[in-house]
């Protein structure tokens, strides 16, 4: 990582770093720990969660003001721009929904930093020990063929440490680490410190390691597709526009009336590609970094599943049933007014007849 981003984002780090030893002392479990720091994350999130719902549902209800909007100035995209920020504002609309999506992976750079070195702030070794450890260990020949051996990277000194006791000893003479210092970094009987391997050969020659390590990029793909279904299942009017959609397929007379021109189709190109993307991306990182971040990534989906939909059944679909009923009792009131015209309409002919 940048040296220049690294001090930049340390105060960030050494707060995870804090909020980590304090899981880990309280449970004494390293990947109970990452669990519980997930969870706090993501429920500092859901007040911001909450507030991009508000406003998407806001975005929704005035979707009509928009169109309106859109007509009258056309291609003028930049009046457009400007009035429809101004009609946001006017409607206290925020721009919470963009905040969110980069908070999340705003939190990824330290929540890496950590699983990548445990030693510094869960073990609390500090940074000069542990170059002096990583020394040593090149001096002694120990090194070759270990992965991960850094100053911020631990993975690498930590596997030397727990198959080399002549070395783990001489470390402890030294100064450079005490015994209290050995976190215990496994969950489950899973070495958190170890990286998936899709390779049939590797996963062969330690099927009791890797074997169940697969069980994390399997989890982040899982939660990944279900969240990525979700937001688009939950989303306002969902129904509604898929409806929509079919009546252009089988009418072409209605192609483009179920978005709004210019905008919503790329916007809708750009989430089918993120799509498919993300699943696929974040299935091909996890099997590039310590099974830790991957278990932070399947507690994160998981958390994200629950907001969206205790999200969507306290606001959205309320929101829906409103509308609804908005919309039965307009229709009624034209079923209304249209048989009273009848009526009126009738009763002049009979007295004309007479």
């Amino acid at each position: 990582m940048n040296l220049a981003i690294v001090g930049i984002m340390e105060p960030i780090f050494l707060l995870f770093g804090w909020l980590i030893r304090i899981f880990y002392n309280f449970f004494g479990n390293y990947g109970i720990s990452i669990i519980a720091l997930t969870i706090f994350i993501r429920l500092c999130l859901v007040p911001l969660n909450i507030k991009s719902q508000k406003s998407m549902l806001k975005m929704q209800a005035m979707s009509g003001k928009t169109a309106e909007l859109q007509r009258k100035y056309g291609d003028n995209k930049e009046k457009y721009q400007e009035e429809l920020m101004k009609l946001q504002r006017e409607n206290g609309i925020g721009f919470s929904g963009c905040l969110l999506p980069f908070l999340q992976l705003f939190f990824l750079i330290p929540m890496y930093q950590i699983v990548s070195a445990p030693l510094r702030f869960v073990a609390q070794v500090p940074s000069e020990n542990i170059k002096a450890m990583i020394e040593l260990a090149n001096d002694k020949g120990l090194t070759e063929g270990v992965r991960g051996l850094r100053e911020n990277f631990h993975i690498g000194l930590i596997q030397i440490l727990d198959t080399n006791e002549g070395f783990l000893s001489e470390c402890i003479s030294k100064g450079y680490i005490s015994m209290g210092q050995l976190v215990d970094l496994n969950f489950f009987g899973m070495d958190l410190t170890k990286i998936p391997s899709w390779n049939p050969v590797t996963i062969i020659s330690n099927p009791g390691l890797y074997v169940p390590l697969l069980s994390f990029p399997v989890l982040v793909l899982l939660t990944t597709l279900i969240s990525n279904q979700l937001i688009k299942v939950l989303k306002p009017d969902y129904k509604e526009q898929k409806e929509a959609k079919e009546r252009e397929k089988n009418n072409p007379a209605r192609q483009g009336q179920s978005a709004t021109p210019g905008t919503a189709d790329s916007a809708e190109a750009s989430m089918k590609m993120m799509n498919y993307m993300m699943p696929v991306l974040m299935l091909v990182t996890t099997f590039t970094l310590p099974a830790a971040m991957g278990l932070y990534w399947v507690v994160g989906g998981v958390m994200g599943i629950l907001t969206q939909l205790i999200v969507y059944f306290m606001f959205t679909k309320p929101y829906e049933i409103k509308k609804k009923e908005l919309q039965e009792k307009q229709k009624n009131a034209f079923k209304k007014n249209k048989q009273d015209s009848a009526d009126t309409s009738s009763k002049g002919k009979n007295k004309k007849k007479k």
